[in-house]
């Protein structure tokens, strides 16, 4: 006797359940396999691998335009106040380069976090559009930068898939621009595939402000011009301040401070200059502002904060 639609749900969902557990475990397989150790490693262009065994404190850096997903473990992404957490049935999605934190969940020596992250292309995001016949929206509203969203089978294959590949390097030559497609597909018909759609449009307010962010990284070091930097971009200074905050969660203010406060923190740690010449060399004319801004952000003392970092790698 055939079985009922009622009947047949439950298994179903078994069988998927299963199949996500299993593909899980075969990329987890596979990325620890090509990083034996923490770090990264950059298999294929715009493809990262990431693997992390040990706890530590809040990570500062910037996100690209990319799709993540967690192969183990769970991760958590601060920006301007608003926390946006991912693990192995979560993807998330960002759409311009932003000055961000993070901080790695409980990962340890025997479960360390495991990700993947495909970066996105707003020529290849047009091309399939195009090629699927999906219309870019009418509306210029703002798209926010971050994202996180369930993460579908079929996305999750896919991603599988483009593992697997790397252990078949003569097929990449073929195989991967059809991954890197089927990839963006999905994702355009996802939940957020609204905020992929936008980038293509060169009119569209976040294309323009994702611009206005790129001259902001370029000169995150000259005195900010809001009315001059809007003028670029073809909007009013009002406009501008409205889209910027809309799509960013912050003013451009703050995305210039958090900018340069990275930059003095990366100066400090790397080229080991003092808190006055990093200040000064990131924009600061006064080395107590400066001071002030750093302990407001990272939570030390710029000479407090180099010091814990330092004996931090020391003891790794």
């Amino acid at each position: 006797m055939p079985l009922m639609a009622t009947q047949l749900s439950p298994q179903l969902d078994r069988h998927h359940d299963l199949m996500t557990e299993m593909l899980l475990q075969e990329m987890a397989v596979r990325i620890a396999g090509m990083l034996p150790h923490d770090g990264s490693v950059d298999p294929l262009p715009g493809v990262r691998l990431n693997r992390h065994s040990k706890l530590s404190e809040e990570v500062y850096g910037e996100a690209k335009p990319a799709f993540c997903v967690v192969a183990q473990g769970a991760k958590e992404i601060f920006l301007a106040g608003k926390k946006y957490r991912y693990d192995t049935r979560h993807y998330l999605l960002s759409t311009v380069e932003m000055p961000l934190s993070s901080i790695i969940l409980s990962p340890s020596e025997e479960e360390p976090f495991l990700s993947l992250r495909f970066e996105l292309d707003s020529a290849l995001i047009g091309s399939v559009m195009m090629e699927a016949g999906l219309v870019a929206p009418t509306s210029t509203q703002d798209t926010k930068a971050l994202g996180v969203s369930p993460l579908d089978f079929g996305l999750l294959e896919a991603a599988a898939r483009l593992l697997r590949l790397l252990a078949e390097p003569a097929k990449i030559p073929l195989l991967l621009p059809l991954l890197q497609k089927e990839i963006v597909y999905r994702l355009l018909l996802g939940e957020h595939g609204h905020r992929l759609r936008h980038l293509p449009s060169p009119t569209g307010h976040t294309t323009r402000i994702a611009k206005a962010l790129e001259r902001l990284r370029q000169d995150f070091d000259q005195p900010l011009r809001i009315d001059l930097l809007a003028k670029e971009v073809g909007m009013s200074s009002t406009r501008f301040h409205h889209h910027f905050k809309s799509v960013t969660d912050m003013s451009p203010l703050q995305f210039q401070k958090q900018l340069r406060l990275q930059e003095a923190r990366r100066l400090m740690l790397s080229d080991e200059v003092g808190a006055a010449v990093a200040g000064h060399r990131v924009g600061y004319e006064d080395a107590s502002h400066f001071s002030r801004d750093y302990k407001k952000h990272f939570g030390y003392s710029p000479l407090q904060d180099i010091e814990r970092l330092h004996a931090a790698l020391s003891a790794s």
